[in-house]
């Protein structure tokens, strides 16, 4: 999870990430991001966008404060995600091992 969000959220290629963390595979990261349900174009191409776009003018503070904003709750909104498949993950599992069950049935009385 560490290794996909900070492939997400910093300008470093998948081979640089790879090489960092010492990790084998070339698609190791593509996978992930697929089992995480991810898209590479969700974040690092956008910031490339709006940087290839701003470079005319020089932007407000406000502006600025608001990219600011939007990056960090783009960045939160991954991190659920990641944690979200995470949880779910681990109640599959407990309920697959423990054979009990977890989730509420639909139906069922209170």
């Amino acid at each position: 999870m560490k290794v996909v969000q900070e492939y997400m959220t910093s300008h470093l290629t998948q081979p640089e990430i790879l090489e960092k963390y010492f990790i084998g595979g070339s698609s190791s990261i593509t996978n992930w991001m697929r089992k995480f349900g991810l898209k590479e174009t969700s974040i690092r191409h956008r910031n490339n966008y709006t940087t290839s776009m701003s470079k005319g003018r020089k932007k407000t503070s406000q502006e600025l404060s608001l990219e600011t904003r939007v990056k960090d709750l783009e960045k939160a909104l991954e991190h659920e995600k990641l944690r979200i498949l995470a949880l779910d993950t681990m109640i599959e599992i407990a309920e697959e091992k423990l054979n009990i069950s977890i989730r509420k049935k639909s139906g069922t009385k209170q």
